[in-house]
């Protein structure tokens, strides 16, 4: 390997969470392009990290829904369907969004229901037909209020509690112009890239997903001032939203034909941990890493496939369950607890049969009592869950499967051939054969079995792209990172700067402060680090003890701050936040009184906005003169990229002394 290249082994998951998509029938996290977020192993450069897309599109708003007014210099046109439940998370934000910026902000709705979700598209002609009574909206909120609840007769009945004239209603839905305007918006929305549900447009800029509130508002805050600059400049406010797409592209970019189908063909280093559960043989000729949720409808979908790969390919295949809670599950990482409790004890499958067969039903009495049904010895299990003794493996695998791109559920790798969705089985029978074949040509060279696995992700990283296997990778670009007002060690005319995008809460962070103690040891003098926050969404306490270290930072404290939390990072609640401050002897009431007012909230908010800005998708992530070095890397890793910055200085100096 080059000196340059580093293996990126990412550890955090993604910001924000993307929606339903429209292939495969997976559930995803991804907080950019329905699937961002963390960076991939050298080999396996990852396409969708990235900022909201400058790239602003013709979206035609004239017969669909509208909420707002024609004045409203900020235009959010949706793209949803009933039944995903992604979309009935993004309308609560949306709804905030309505009130935060009131008449500045208007909503239209275009309907994408998809082919996955049988009732979405009659609960888009009842909304439509709702319209024609004028209530649109009111059906619409209904509709998302019982997402679960879709059926004909559902529907009726929520046309009565509004007061619809039912007969009127029922003859409505018929109207053949009702499908044509379904037709007509899924026909935008494929020529506009939006395939997935929600999805967003703001003023023509594309936003992709149910992501957090922040990551709209930091949009709208852009264009908002974009178009007060033309209402000053004597555009009319209700000329505002088709003066700015007026210059619009009207489709995405097509993709080649080897690019659509580079997430079939792409290949990982996926790691199987000795602690995971699995059944198949060790030596089997195909190894499915599967990264799953307890909570995910489409994971339970997948289990009679996986049933069936059992039985057709008892000797050829083994299958390894990872764990990938998503944030916006919240029964979910204590179900993945529980199932490692259960595997404790020998019972990891029948267990996680339970799970999915009640996903409904995951609160802790209802673990407690799926354990007792199995036979479990349910002091040592209830002793596992109070004790968070697999807190940390669940969080592991979580941010391993962010590292090679697992960000949505179910995410499967068969001989690290990334493979998306509950698919039926047989897709999955397509890609075992393959792996199949594959494998049989390195035995038949002479790999062992006992290696066959690690062997055949080695050849398939390798294939990789059209390089030629002499050609390392290419390094990501450098970027332009300011240090800004974020906390600093270090002299401020060291050759090497190195900005650390951090999380209080995320193990791996801690794990390479050793790294970062050796390097200020070893490079005295020649190396400052700049501390900036990256609080993932799914690490409840990371915002707040970022907060408070920036508290701390105001009274010269900021890094015996940071050492406390890094040094009690089970204990980041309120009263523990104070007590480190006490500790380290800060002024408690200026220290309070930061936390009360939420005077640092906008500085960490900051923070994450730029990360994102820079493609920073997991923690942690440092960038040494702008070049990225990302996750728990060992010093050497950072080692070989501060020499090269510092020969890189002697070299300037030595030119500009000739």
């Amino acid at each position: 390997m080059k000196p340059n290249v580093i293996v990126a082994l990412l550890v955090g998951l993604v910001l924000g969470f993307a929606g339903g998509r429209a292939i495969n029938g997976g559930t995803t996290a991804s907080a950019a392009a329905n699937k961002p977020t963390a960076a991939a192993a050298a080999n396996a450069p990852r396409q969708n990290a990235r900022q909201v897309d400058p790239t602003v599109f013709k979206v035609p708003i004239d017969g669909s829904p509208v909420k707002g007014t024609a004045d409203a210099l900020v235009t959010l046109v949706e793209f949803s369907d009933y039944q995903c439940p992604f979309c009935s998370r993004a309308d609560a934000t949306v709804k905030q969004l309505q009130k935060d910026y009131g008449n500045k902000l208007r909503v239209v709705m275009k309907q994408n229901p998809l082919s996955f979700h049988p009732r979405a598209k009659p609960a888009a002609l009842g909304a439509m037909a709702a319209g024609e009574q004028g209530k649109y909206w009111e059906y619409h909120e209904k509709l998302f209020a019982n997402a679960k609840a879709l059926e004909d007769a559902d529907l009726e009945k929520y046309a009565g509690e509004l007061g619809l004239n039912v007969a009127r209603w029922k003859t409505d839905l018929a109207k053949p112009e009702f499908s044509a305007i379904i037709d007509r918006d899924q026909t935008l929305a494929g020529k506009l890239g939006a395939n997935g549900t929600p999805a967003f447009f703001i003023n023509g800029r594309f936003l992709s997903g149910a992501q957090p509130i922040d990551n709209f508002k930091g949009l709208i805050d852009e264009e908002l001032g974009k178009a007060e600059a033309l209402t000053r400049s004597g555009t009319p406010a209700s000329q505002v939203y088709a003066a700015i797409i007026a210059k619009g592209v009207e489709s995405a970019p097509s993709k080649a034909p080897q690019e659509q189908q580079a997430p079939a063909q792409a290949y990982r280093k996926v790691d199987v941990p000795a602690d995971s559960p699995s059944f198949g043989p060790k030596d089997a000729k195909v190894t499915i890493v599967e990264w799953s949720d307890f909570e995910c409808p489409f994971c339970s979908r997948v289990g009679p496939t996986l049933k069936q790969i059992k039985e057709s390919y008892p000797k050829d295949v083994r299958v390894v369950f990872r764990h990938q809670p998503l944030s916006f599950h919240p029964n979910a990482k204590g179900a993945a607890e529980a199932s490692m409790a259960a595997h404790e004890q020998g019972k990891f499958w029948e267990y996680h049969d339970k799970l999915f067969q009640n996903q409904k039903a995951l609160d802790r009495a209802n673990l407690e009592k799926y354990a007792q049904e199995l036979g479990l010895n349910m002091g040592q299990f209830k002793a596992a869950l109070d004790s968070g003794k697999f807190r940390a493996k669940v969080e592991a695998d979580a941010s391993a499967g962010a590292a090679v791109g697992a960000n949505g559920t179910p995410t499967f790798f068969v001989n690290g051939r990334e493979f998306v969705g509950a698919q039926p089985f047989d897709n999955f029978k397509r890609i075992i054969e393959d792996e199949k074949a594959r494998a049989d040509k390195l035995l038949a060279a002479g790999t062992k079995p006992a290696d066959l696995y690690a062997k055949a992700v080695e050849e398939g990283v390798k294939s990789n792209g059209s390089a030629p296997q002499a050609q390392a990778p290419a390094e990501p670009p450098v970027q332009n990172i300011e240090v800004g007002n974020a906390p600093v060690r270090g002299p401020k005319n060291a050759p090497v700067t190195i900005v650390a995008y951090s999380d209080f809460e995320c193990p791996f962070c801690s794990r390479v402060l050793p790294a970062l103690k050796q390097i200020e040891d070893e490079y005295k003098g020649k190396v400052r680090v700049a501390f900036k926050n990256q609080p993932l969404p799914f690490h409840a306490n990371a915002k707040p003890a970022a907060a408070a270290a920036l508290a701390a930072n105001e009274q010269g404290k900021f890094w015996e701050y940071h050492d406390k939390l890094f040094a009690n990072q089970r204990a980041l609640d309120r009263a523990s936040l104070e007590k480190y401050a006490q500790e380290l002897g800060l002024n408690m009431n200026q220290f309070k009184a930061a936390l009360d007012s939420g005077k640092y909230d906008a500085q960490v908010t900051t923070d994450m906005n730029e990360a994102t800005r820079v493609g920073v998708n997991g923690t942690p992530t440092f960038f040494i003169n702008g070049r990225s070095v990302v996750g728990a890397q060992p010093f050497e890793a950072f080692k070989r990229v501060i020499d090269e910055e510092l020969s890189k200085k002697k070299g300037s100096v030595a030119a500009d002394q000739k």
